[in-house]
């Protein structure tokens, strides 16, 4: 299945929607039909047509700039400010959004027409195809947002007595979002896509995945759903999804670049077609970047996002061991607690001998206090050189899928059904920290529970694996999106509300060497010193701060973590884990009722 345009973001600016747009082109006779009409014989006559009105389905996919910022609000992102939807009394039914079924209209419109005998069976057919795997990508958003949504699969004309119908059940509408997977996965006949921008079977499979190991997980542990036993056939089928990409996929974990091979898949122009499954993909030649290093290096423009040390404290050291079985770990300097790490730190945040490229001059840089709040400064998105930190001027393709993701969906949902084995730990979680240089641990699975990931994240988890499997999936998929999606279905909301902690130091007034190039860095203090060192950056963490509560402090006052905004109260409810239906549109339709909470 051919597509006019390769690059996702292209596909935001230059796709034209089938049912409006109209282009004329020049005839012979006046009485002549244009060639380039979009009348309904024009677009769904012939398989050109088809492949115009399919490009519009791609808008429903984020786009680059979008893409980079997903975990914006998620457990391990200290920000610039609490998110409103997380502060008691800031967040309802006036400040939501989402609400928008256009898109679903422009597919179900394609579904309802797309049946002229002029286009032979099997390419109506693969469109189909495509269109009902748009349609499970839609919905499923919405079901993750709102919870009970209509399922609409039909175009609505104004006197159409279902136009203000109510919304129907979850169970339902999953339901039919499984069988438009299922059919997308069934007859999509493309294979292979090397600008990993188009929709293949396998990256409908590897959706599916992860559709269903939400949905599974969901119905486990939201026992207010009420659907806790159909959770296992969900599960079942994340796991046969999954299976069937790695089996036949052609997909592997990218290796290529040695100690860089992680990041690579995060900085570089085009996707890695090894790993990268489906992308938002740059095209210098068309002026289309993203604006990930000024979002990212920015002290004004962006959400300052940095990892919390909660987090941090979760990467294993390089033998395989728990960082937090060390000694000492919890007064352990930044430049010391990073060393002899899972090597996907220091591809995450700044650290060690990290540097960027100044006016083409390579440059140490450590992590900088006018935007990181905690001292651990990401870099996942970011390109090493600060001629890009201006404006949406990046150059890196954004990966919307991996097949990282899949092995961590295929290792999580047998974990949670309880068949989860050495030999798939070995390929899943096993393959996974070997491409981050750990030595240790990497060919069967673990058989005691981890304290530390039982008293900070999952003290109801008993089960060794899995307890790790999410482990992995924190720090592998970090920063791409999938995290408060990933708190959402595990029903763990009270993560959103723990302390935005960061590295530790040992005193006031001390110079903080953060990347051992004998070169201070930072000064924490009460009371600013009289003779400042030039080049360092000096913090105050006083109790107040002009006339009020300081955000930044020391976790015991003159020594400790540092932390952020301990005096904003965030606020998970039950209620949170689905957002309000906007009040605009209950007013327009009072049948849509509202969300429990709200």
């Amino acid at each position: 299945m051919k597509r006019i345009l390769f690059k996702t973001d292209m596909k935001k600016i230059l796709i034209w929607a089938i049912p409006a747009a109209i282009i004329f082109a020049g005839c012979k006779k006046l009485d002549q039909a244009p060639q380039d009409t979009g009348t309904k014989e024009a677009v769904f006559g012939n398989e050109k047509g088809l492949e115009h009105y399919a490009n519009s389905f791609y808008k429903l996919l984020p786009n680059a700039s979008d893409a980079h910022k997903g975990d914006a609000m998620s457990d391990y992102a200290a920000r610039s400010q609490a998110p409103d939807f997380l502060i008691e009394g800031a967040f309802g039914p006036r400040q939501s959004n989402g609400w928008d079924w256009n898109g679903l209209r422009n597919i179900n419109y394609f579904l309802e027409n797309n049946n002229n005998p002029k286009v032979p069976a099997g390419v109506r057919l693969q469109y189909t195809a495509l269109a009902r795997f748009f349609r499970a990508y839609f919905y499923y958003n919405k079901v993750k947002r709102f919870g009970d949504v209509p399922w609409i699969n039909k175009t609505y004309k104004v006197d159409d007595p279902d136009l203000y119908k109510g919304r129907d059940k979850r169970s339902l509408v999953m339901d039919s979002v499984l069988a438009d997977l299922n059919f997308a996965c069934t007859y999509i006949t493309k294979t292979t896509d090397n600008s990993r921008s188009l929709i293949t079977k396998y990256v409908a499979l590897g959706f599916k995945s992860r559709v269903c190991l939400y949905e599974g997980t969901y119905r486990k542990y939201h026992d207010e759903a009420g659907l806790a036993a159909s959770s296992a056939q969900w599960l079942q089928e994340a796991v046969s999804a999954a299976d069937k990409v790695m089996k036949e996929g052609g997909f592997a974990l990218n290796t290529a670049g040695g100690d860089l091979a992680y990041r690579n898949l995060f900085i570089s122009t085009g996707p890695v077609a090894t790993e990268v499954m489906l992308a938002s993909v740059v095209d210098a030649n068309l002026a289309v970047y993203n604006d990930a290093n000024w979002w990212w290096t920015s002290a004004t423009y962006g959400s300052r996002i940095s990892f919390t040390r909660t987090f941090v404290n979760t990467y294993l050291n390089i033998d395989g061991t728990p960082f937090t079985s060390t000694a000492g770990y919890q007064t352990m300097p930044f430049k010391d607690e990073v060393k002899n790490r899972d090597k996907r730190l220091q591809q995450t945040i700044r650290m060690g001998d990290y540097k960027r490229i100044n006016g083409g001059t390579p440059e140490a840089a450590p992590p900088i206090f006018s935007y990181t709040y905690t001292g651990y400064q990401p870099i996942k998105w970011v390109l090493d050189d600060t001629r890009y930190d201006g404006g949406g001027q990046n150059i890196n393709s954004i990966s919307l899928m991996r097949y990282a993701e899949v092995l961590l969906n295929y290792a999580e949902a047998k974990a949670e059904l309880g068949s989860f084995t050495d030999t798939d730990w070995a390929k899943t979680i096993g393959e996974l920290r070997r491409r981050a240089g750990i030595t240790g641990g990497l060919t069967s699975k673990p058989v005691v529970a981890d304290a530390y990931m039982q008293s900070n994240y999952f003290p109801e988890i008993a089960d060794a694996s899995l307890l790790e499997i999410r482990r992995e999936r924190g720090i592998e998929l970090a920063l791409e999106g999938l995290r408060f999606d990933d708190v959402v279905r595990w029903k763990k909301g009270e993560l959103m509300t723990k302390v935005w902690n960061g590295f530790y130091v040992p005193a006031l007034d001390v110079l903080m060497d953060l990347n051992e190039d004998n070169k201070p860095d930072v000064c924490f203090y009460q009371v600013m010193p009289a003779n400042p060192v030039k080049g360092v950056t000096y913090i105050n963490v006083a109790p107040t701060l002009n006339g009020g509560p300081n955000p930044q402090r020391l976790s015991n006052g003159t020594s400790g973590e540092l932390t952020w905004l301990t005096g904003t109260t965030r606020v998970f409810k039950d209620k949170n884990y689905l957002y309000p239906i906007p009040e605009t549109d209950r007013l327009l339709n009072p049948k849509l009722g509202q969300n429990p909470g709200w």
